[in-house]
């Protein structure tokens, strides 16, 4: 494949058309912030130029120099070269509105729960009744933080088993001034939280089974395995975490999980539990809702599931 020449980009949108065609000719993943070449390629170009990624219209007749240009070419080349998502190349990633740091130990932040935390989880709860909120899982910590945004009176603890992403989300505890209401707790699922009680409990486990895993792009390998896969059925976490949160939640209180792609094992593994399913304005599926009493009521369902995992 021919390498990305910028000779002929005399402005910025010379830069961003001719990164587009690469990012095409290339055949790369969307789907870490992106869904299309041409929004990537503004993406990466205005990155490497310092600029905003939403500049103007105006700034499309910016002129290039010799030395932009090959800053360009340079990150558009490991793009491709390396399959990297853009957001690991750029250290950036934007969830619900927010900008946060993420790099190689996190997953890129990608959930359709930014939308339920932007509607502050109405018509499912009262904002203002929620005091203590638990994300289960939090990696890059992007929904914690939000989430604490959302919900002003809250205490958000964050829990993750990994101690190289709980080193990401405290810089971004820290850039998002969140030290007093953002709580950090290395645990595997939790293991470590003995004693707490929430009003919510949200998480966004590994879910992706072992087919899906196997035909992944090289893109998503590029993020942390131990993020992405759950066994044969993608329900290695989820059902242990099931089985164990009306321990952890207040009586009225709710647990909203995403499953992604292995919504469907879930359901067919456990047809009768009625699992409340969210529909997403701006896309995305296969995010659960459980009440307190549901996850108490079933509980030996979800208990004997999980010896045979």
């Amino acid at each position: 494949m021919d390498r990305l020449n910028l000779d002929k980009a005399h402005n910025l949108r010379d830069a961003v058309l001719l990164s587009q065609a690469y990012l095409d000719d290339a055949g790369v993943w969307f789907g870490h912030g992106t869904d299309n070449a041409l929004d990537e390629a503004a993406w990466l170009v205005s990155h490497a130029l310092g600029l905003a990624p939403d500049f103007g219209e105006e700034t499309l007749s910016y002129p290039l120099s010799k030395a932009e240009k090959e800053t360009i070419s340079g990150l558009l080349h490991r793009r491709v070269d390396e399959r990297l998502p853009a957001a690991y190349l750029t250290r950036q990633a934007w969830f619900a509105g927010l900008l946060f740091y993420v790099d190689e130990r996190v997953l890129v932040p990608r959930s359709p729960i930014a939308e339920l935390i932007n509607r502050h989880f109405r018509p499912w709860l009262a904002p203002e009744r929620v005091e203590r909120v638990l994300d289960l899982g939090t990696g890059s910590g992007c929904i914690a933080i939000a989430t604490a945004c959302a919900l002003p009176e809250a205490q958000v603890d964050a829990s993750d088993i990994s101690s190289a992403a709980l080193d990401v989300a405290l810089r971004n505890i820290g850039e998002h001034q969140m030290e007093d209401r953002v709580h950090l707790f290395e645990s595997d699922l939790f293991s470590a939280l003995a004693g707490r009680r929430y009003d919510l409990i949200v998480s966004n486990p590994p879910y992706v089974d072992a087919e899906d895993m196997a035909a992944l792009p090289d893109e998503y390998r590029c993020e942390p395995e131990r993020g992405l896969a759950a066994g044969s059925r993608g329900l290695d976490l989820v059902v242990p975490m099931l089985r164990d949160a009306p321990d952890y939640l207040q009586p009225e209180g709710v647990i909203i999980v995403e499953v992604g792609n292995s919504a469907e094992a879930l359901s067919r593994q456990f047809p009768q539990i009625p699992f409340t399913w969210l529909d997403f304005e701006y896309g995305g599926e296969g995010v659960f809702l459980l009440e307190a009493r549901q996850l108490s009521d079933y509980h030996t369902d979800f208990a004997e599931m999980a010896q045979r995992l």
